[in-house]
């Protein structure tokens, strides 16, 4: 596998020529390939673990159970990359992005509700310290 100029997602299956073919010699893409899969498992194990240690707590385990379904999905991902490198299967190429995009998703949707939450704690933290800094107007009479 060299690249994916010669591979018809839309299909959906096999061409017989492809088929009757023999494994390819792994190029660089091929390695490229093989290195992104594996880091993709990596990062998929330890979204897994750091959601567990998120779960300890019971605030955690909101954003803690939302991280390791994130990381089981792109080793899934990862999983269907490998399957396609070797089998050239376009069916598993298809399983393979839509497994990432919902990784993908999980991630973007962790990310905003972060951003808002972040947001909202700069606000009260800004009213908290604006009424501590009007009350203390009353102790300079002492």
């Amino acid at each position: 596998m060299d690249d994916f100029n010669d591979i018809n997602i839309e299909s959906g299956n096999l061409d017989n020529e492809q088929i009757n073919q023999p494994p390819k010699s792994m190029g660089a893409f091929g390695i490229i390939f093989s290195k992104m899969t594996s880091d993709m498992k990596f990062v998929g194990l330890f979204t897994i673990i750091y959601g567990a240690l998120s779960c300890l707590s019971i605030i955690g385990a909101v954003i803690g159970i939302p991280l390791i379904i994130a990381g089981l999905r792109i080793r899934e991902s990862a999983d269907e990359y490998s399957f396609f490198q070797t089998t050239n299967d376009n069916k598993a190429l298809r399983r393979a992005f839509e497994k990432q995009q919902k990784y993908f998703n999980i991630l973007k949707i962790l990310i905003i509700v972060g951003l808002v939450l972040f947001v909202l704690y700069i606000v009260f933290i800004m009213i908290f310290g604006i009424f501590a800094f009007s009350s203390m107007d009353s102790y300079d009479s002492f």
